[in-house]
């Protein structure tokens, strides 16, 4: 998203003379704010907020260039299509921040879960702190260390130092930590928990933007990712941006051009210009010619390396390498601009079009139970429409009112599920939890994963450049810096949102950065 402009404004701060190169009309990636609908502003791909490294807001002064940040209390909503609970009267879970009150949401379900589910958080939280150092670091390379030799081992020592330093934080955690990296997030939770509605409901973290189940071995750490996140303070929260996520991307652009930084939109590259064994610049696709000492990319390693690069470039084995790479993703991102709030039958609205605490919420639908979650995968899996979606809903303008005409809102709907019927399927899915959600809506943009490719340049629609398996994580990613061109793999082939700026002066000045945008042109 916008690890580019984040390198921008680092490398121009050190000295060095940077240029951006955005292929699309507007900055950002797939953080970005569109009008699609008219005085409707949509987050069009990304929608909340958590990942990006505290120290960037820091370093970056983007308060002061305008970063303004909702945090969401409460955070998750699940109403039921059919009373349940104990007293099978109960209509929905809601948790957030306070602990007594999710006590009392659980308890509706069971009371074991209610009093085990703060310990839950806990573990999480070590886990996370313990990792926080391997997030801020660059990644060990195992074929790196494989090759063996003196100078190997010292290139990798920073990074086995610093993973020795992680498995000591985790002291009593480690065995948690290990059934998180492999063993499937339902029977994780299954450890913790007895009530169907709790465990679907964190069940949802395990398989966002992942063509994965919670049955799956993996899904586990799927759920951890999404727990790693900070906003102002507050570990694993997530918030909505202030004039939508496009208003992160720019708060970064004007510090780095504050900083001295050039950007220019519209700027599409179509190729990696190299002499010599090195890249020289890049060529845009009118034919102008950028000249650099040095090209930084974020694109993804396919567009990178496979698209960009000309042929015979690389290594034939590097090259096999980047290829065996899997970019799969079921994720269809729908956004929906309304006339007026969703009522939801489980907690009717108690004033007409006037926000309740559950409106700010992700808000989950046909996640009664995590066995409904399998078989949304197992239709996604298999290509078909599913008969039953999971559905996750945030309303962004229930905190950020400008985002929409007065009394209107702005909707992000992401779900399992291909474009065939998806208008009619989800409009059915809505009705049964929220009568009247049809006749409030002005305008809608469905963007399935060729949609997302073609449009924000993410290969294979993967809102993560690249699935998240476990073969895809940390020790197997591809080595930071690659003779030929600088390349940000650790931003990319992890699949986290973390901008590793600590490694940036490993490049040599001077320099120029040409950005090629995701779009396929992020920052090369």
């Amino acid at each position: 998203m916008f690890q580019r402009d984040v390198a921008a404004a680092y490398l121009q701060q050190s000295g060095l003379k940077v240029c951006v190169l955005e292929k699309r009309h507007v900055i950002g990636g797939a953080a970005v704010t569109e009008e699609i609908v008219p005085g409707f502003k949509f987050s069009r791909a990304s929608y909340l907020l958590s990942l990006l490294r505290p120290q960037i807001y820091k370093d970056l002064e983007l308060k002061k260039y305008g970063l303004k940040i909702f945090l969401r209390d409460p955070s998750a909503y699940t109403p039921l299509l059919n009373p349940g609970g104990l007293n099978q009267k109960t209509v929905s879970l809601t948790l957030g921040r306070d602990a007594d009150q999710n006590r009392k949401q659980i308890a509706q379900f069971s009371t074991n879960d209610a009093e085990k589910f703060e310990e839950y958080e806990h573990q999480l939280a070590r886990i996370v702190a313990a990792l926080e150092p391997l997030i801020d670091n660059p990644p060990l390379h195992l074929h790196t260390i494989n090759k063996g030799g003196f100078g190997n081992l010292v290139k990798s020592w920073p990074s086995l130092k610093t993973l020795g330093s992680s498995v000591k934080l985790l002291g009593k955690d480690k065995t948690a930590f290990y059934d998180l990296l492999t063993a499937p997030a339902s029977k994780v939770l299954d450890k913790w928990f007895e009530s169907e509605p709790l465990k679907a409901c964190l069940a949802t973290d395990a398989v966002i933007g992942a063509m994965t189940s919670p049955y799956l071995p993996g899904s586990g750490y799927v759920l951890l990712h999404h727990v790693m996140g900070e906003i102002e303070g507050v570990k694993g929260a997530w918030g909505y941006v202030q004039g939508g996520m496009g208003a992160v991307s720019q708060a970064i652009a004007n510090c780095a051009t504050d900083r001295g930084a050039e950007i220019f939109t519209d700027k599409p590259v179509q190729k990696i210009l190299v002499q010599d064994g090195n890249a020289k610049g890049v060529k845009l696709s009118n034919g102008v010619e950028v000249m650099a000492k040095a090209v930084l990319s974020n694109a993804t390693p396919k567009v990178t390396y496979i698209d960009l690069l000309p042929k015979g470039s690389l290594q034939d084995d590097l090259v096999s390498e980047i290829k065996q790479i899997d970019y799969t993703s079921p994720v269809t991102k729908i956004n929906v601009a309304v006339k007026e709030l969703p009522n939801f039958t489980a907690n009717p609205n108690r004033l007409k079009n006037t926000p309740m605490p559950h409106h700010q919420c992700t808000i989950h639908l046909n996640c009664e139970k995590t066995e409904s979650i399998h078989e949304a995968y197992l239709d996604a899996q298999q290509g078909i429409p599913s008969h039953r979606p999971i559905i996750e809903m945030t309303i962004p303008s229930t905190l950020d009112s400008t985002l929409a005409p007065a009394g209107c809102h702005v909707i992000s709907l992401g779900t399992m599920q291909q474009k065939t019927n998806m208008q009619t399927q989800f409009l059915m899915i809505l009705k049964k939890y929220a009568p009247g959600f049809k006749a409030s809506i002005v305008g809608v943009d469905i963007l399935t994963p060729p949609d997302l490719e073609k449009t924000f340049g993410l290969t294979g629609g993967n809102i993560f450049h690249g699935a998240m398996g476990l073969d895809q994580l940390y020790t197997v990613t591809l080595y930071l810096y690659i003779p030929i061109i600088a390349y940000f793999s650790y931003l990319c082939l992890i699949p986290t949102s973390t901008n590793r700026r600590r490694q940036l002066p490993r490049l040599s000045p001077p320099l120029l950065v040409s950005n090629l945008h995701l779009s396929p042109q992020l920052f090369v």
